[in-house]
């Protein structure tokens, strides 16, 4: 005769419980308070008619018979989960990504289609904003941030380290030989990205003159906007030699637009991350989507 079976919430709390060792770190990703997660678990206790948990310095610990049982529950959970992917996998299903614009117009956009290509049953949904989401009250399923990768309560990983070095269009010298040396700078335009972050360090061309050992270059002139993907716009169009990102910049040099005349590159204080809320870090479509931006940022740019 099958086994009654528990409450399958009383279940997910064990199981939650047993990953953090704590009753308040299983609370944050359940979305209830501690106290309702002890209740679960003692239900459970009562159920089974044993202890699954013991009190310990710092936290609580497994007894033997809960981690006799663990991992069938997990592999459970886990069935579970791909089951409920299964019966929805027939509908088209959508993910709303938050991208600061920058990114999401030089670098995730020539690139969706072949998310697209791999999994068709998902559309996305690009929200482009430099606003930092709440992904516990909104509708944001993933976002793409950039900065030093602290982020509490989310699942961060680095796509890629952000570093700058100069780019110009070869329409900027109109026929003219193109810039070989540092020094070949003198007297060239120059575009700024004019951001001061409130923590690390952005460089510009002051940084980068300075690194070059260059002296005689006035770095305070010059068009300046806020927005990289604008800088990148402005050197493409010949306007001056610009501080590129690679992240935004690698298409371009690629196709040829722009050209980058030196290896001399700076290393900033921040990178791109790919971040979710902790508690939807397991779902299929979100593993499946941070899997395919990962593996994009390894690749060779579009044009090559």
């Amino acid at each position: 005769m099958r086994q009654r079976m528990p409450p399958l919430s009383s279940l997910r709390a064990f199981e939650v419980v047993s990953r953090h060792e704590s009753f308040r770190a299983a609370a944050e990703e359940l979305h209830v308070t501690a106290a309702a997660v002890s209740q679960q678990v003692k239900a459970l206790e009562t159920h089974l008619g044993r202890k699954l948990l013991r009190r310990r310095s710092g936290g609580y610990s497994l007894t033997a018979e809960a981690l006799a049982g663990l991992p069938h529950l997990r592999k459970g959970f886990e069935q579970l989960s791909s089951a409920v992917a299964t019966m929805t996998s027939g509908a088209q299903r959508l993910l709303t990504v938050s991208a600061v614009p920058s990114l999401a117009a030089e670098w995730l956009v020539p690139r969706l289609h072949r998310f697209r290509e791999q999994h068709p049953a998902l559309d996305v949904l690009l929200h482009a904003s430099e606003e930092l989401v709440d992904f516990e009250h909104s509708h944001v399923d993933l976002g793409i941030r950039y900065g030093m990768g602290t982020y509490a309560g989310l699942v961060a990983e680095r796509l890629f380290v952000d570093e700058i070095f100069p780019v110009y269009s070869p329409r900027m010298l109109k026929g003219r030989p193109l810039l070989k040396k540092p020094s070949d700078l003198l007297g060239q335009p120059l575009i700024h990205t004019d951001w001061a972050p409130e923590f690390g360090h952005w460089p510009g061309w002051t940084d980068w003159v300075r690194a070059a050992g260059l002296t005689g270059i006035d770095v305070t002139k010059g068009l300046r906007s806020s927005d990289g993907a604008l800088v990148v716009q402005a050197a493409i169009r010949g306007q001056g030699v610009a501080l590129g990102s690679k992240a935004l910049v690698q298409e371009h040099l690629a196709a040829g637009r722009l050209i980058r005349p030196f290896k001399l590159s700076l290393v900033t204080d921040f990178a791109y991350y790919v971040v979710c809320a902790k508690s939807r870090a397991d779902e299929p479509d979100l593993r499946a989507i941070r899997s395919w931006l990962l593996a994009e940022s390894q690749r060779a740019p579009l044009g090559v």
